[in-house]
């Protein structure tokens, strides 16, 4: 934890760091919904916090890629909303400077959680074939990045279809043990291996309507353990 109580910051490939000592936020602090009161531990990254650096890295991409054709394929679910977010902020940005950004949005869903526990299966519910892609920049928008291993496996099937150029941005990455493969391009948020929910990340499809990231309690895994 840095002086003054919040998490240790740094200006690296790696994001914002958050240690692993750091016990986040008390929840009485801020407003989210009352059915999951006594489903979560503590408020881990305010959405003011979010959007703030969400704004960061969509500058960084502007600065990166402005003036090319993208195609943003956003990872569902749990992208939806940082997806968003990010689009809206590059829109913003692409209508005040003298770069832009001329993006097209697709969706893909991807699918390897049961409960809290990664599974080695990868399943791909959607738009298998995405030949849109061939021959175009590529910026794949993802939640949280956590083993690495559906990244992995995704970046292997976008390959596939020969685009130009692929970047990957990711909201959060998760410091696993067992982490494989490379960091994303763009990083939001480096965090502890703890299970988070909110910002349309969920646990079991709830939680997605929390607007902070949060840490799941142990009587809120149980409650909706499937």
């Amino acid at each position: 934890m840095a002086d003054g109580g919040a998490p240790a910051a740094r200006g690296s490939s790696r994001g914002v760091l958050i240690r692993d000592d750091w016990p986040g936020f008390p929840l009485h602090l801020f407003s989210f919904p009352k059915h999951y009161a006594e489903d979560l531990e503590c408020v881990l990254i305010p959405h003011g916090i979010i959007m703030d650096r969400t704004e960061r890295l969509a500058r960084d991409i502007m600065s990166d890629l402005g003036d090319h054709d993208i195609v943003v394929l956003c990872v569902l679910k749990g992208g939806y909303q940082f997806c968003s977010d990010l689009v809206e902020v590059i829109k913003a940005l692409s209508r005040t400077s003298e770069r832009s950004l001329l993006m097209r949005v697709d969706f893909i869903r991807l699918h390897s959680y049961l409960n809290d526990q990664s599974t080695e299966d990868l399943h791909i519910v959607g738009p298998e074939d995405l030949s849109i892609l061939s021959g175009k920049n590529v910026l794949i928008v993802e939640g949280i990045v956590d083993t690495g291993k559906t990244m992995k496996a995704l970046l292997k099937h976008v390959v596939t279809f020969q685009p130009k150029m692929v970047k990957v941005a990711g909201l959060l990455v998760k410091r696993v043990a067992s982490g494989v493969g490379s960091l994303p391009d763009y990083v939001g948020f480096e965090i502890p291996n703890r299970f988070v929910v909110g910002y349309a990340l969920d646990y079991n499809e709830y939680f997605r309507d929390l607007s902070h990231i949060c840490v799941i309690s142990d009587d809120g895994k149980r409650k909706y353990k499937v």
